[in-house]
């Protein structure tokens, strides 16, 4: 008598309420931890025993033979199909299109790097031609002072890229058509290497390593760039920096990151912009803030100032009784936004300085000041606070 087979769900270790995701989840894990290849967990009949549950209960129609019947419907000698007859797998379907994996040998190829099983051939070309390819983007950084990001500025940085050759399109052929199919790969661009195991055939898929993907090979090499399709480049390429940009924002030069393949465009070359601190000006947005020190004369009686700005200096007016740590604004005194036509502000604060030196006519001052004051003095008005 046969051996009795596990119960599929508990092969798999979920419930029998379990959904799809839950199955190819449970499938997954297992799959990883038993395949043959695994040096450290692999086993070979748990791993041949989860992927025969997982072919019945992802199948939602065997799945529901499977509930009703048992395992004894899938038995051949019972008059269902062995998913296991033979020595390997070759009964059993690995090209199902049931589940998001689409079949088992996606699944295969997402875990273990491209291997999957298929058919008994030695070898075998698959239709993916490989097409122009743009190429990557690049990032460099540059660093500019504060009133160059304010005012805008053009400078010039050297840069070393590669430049598509014209005459071949950056293809490398003469005048970008002398090709012929590749002989290895059938004009595919890429080739699949299969060997048998007692789990089926395993495959690999690969670029083709004669012609690098493009399915061609160049038949006559183009006389300007010699079938490289590029030239080299060294040169000083001036860009503009607009007024009003910001630390970390970026400029843009098209066609000037990696070379693509193929004949495909250079990707670009993003310039992120750092900009360096100043000691007076504090740039938050496109608004500017600024400290002021005025002494405390001024501040009493009010008074004109002169206040630096990004654009210059400028007159403020202050009233009296100006207290310290009170903020003035000057409107359209800050930074041009870098994307339109209007300014921020400019915010200044007042800091009351109090001198550390005074001369006698100074203190005869003050203390006239402060005699006439003695009635309602500051000092009277704090006790007089608490006493309410």
């Amino acid at each position: 008598m046969a051996q009795s087979k596990r119960d599929y769900y508990e092969v798999l270790g979920i419930d029998k309420s379990a959904s799809q995701d839950d199955i190819k989840k449970a499938y997954r894990s297992l799959a990883k931890k038993y395949h043959p290849d695994n040096k450290e967990t692999g086993d070979a009949e748990k791993f041949k025993e989860a992927t025969e549950a997982y072919s019945v209960l992802s199948d939602d129609s065997k799945r529901k033979t499977y509930d009703q019947f048992g395992a004894a419907a899938f038995d051949q000698t019972a008059g269902g199909q062995n998913p296991f007859a033979g020595s390997g797998f070759d009964g059993f379907n690995f090209n199902s299109d049931s589940g998001d994996f689409g079949n088992l040998n996606d699944l295969f190829r997402q875990m273990f790097g491209g291997a999957g099983f298929g058919g008994s051939s030695s070898s075998y070309s698959r239709n993916s031609r490989g097409g122009a390819n743009r190429g990557e983007d690049t990032l460099m950084r540059i660093r500019i002072n504060f009133m160059d990001a304010i005012n805008g500025k053009t400078v010039s940085i050297p840069l070393t890229y590669d430049e598509k050759c014209t005459d071949c399109n950056g293809t490398g052929a003469k005048n970008g058509t002398e090709f012929e199919t590749c002989s290895t790969c059938g004009g595919h661009g890429r080739v699949i290497s299969q060997q048998r195991t007692i789990f089926g055939i395993m495959q690999q898929e690969t670029v083709c390593p004669e012609c690098g993907g493009t399915g061609k090979k160049i038949k006559t090499k183009c006389p300007t760039c010699n079938g490289a399709g590029y030239f080299h480049v060294k040169k000083n390429v001036d860009v503009t920096i607009p007024a009003g940009i910001n630390d970390g924002q970026q400029i843009r030069l098209q066609g000037k990151g990696e070379r693509g393949s193929n004949g495909g465009p250079n990707g670009d070359l993003y310039i992120e912009i750092v900009v360096q601190n100043n000691t007076s000006f504090v740039r938050k947005s496109n608004d500017i803030y600024i400290d002021m020190d005025v002494d405390f004369v001024s501040c009493c009686l009010g008074d004109e100032l002169t206040v630096p700005t990004v654009y210059g200096d400028v007159e403020l007016k202050i009233p009296a009784g100006t207290q310290s740590g009170q903020t003035f604004r000057l409107k359209n005194k800050g930074v041009k936004d870098v994307r339109g036509s209007t300014y921020g502000d400019e915010y200044i604060k007042i800091n009351v300085k109090i001198p550390t030196y005074i001369n006698e006519k100074q203190k005869k001052a003050l203390e006239d000041y402060k005699a006439a004051s003695d009635k309602d003095s500051f000092k009277d008005k704090f006790k007089r606070a608490f006493k309410k």
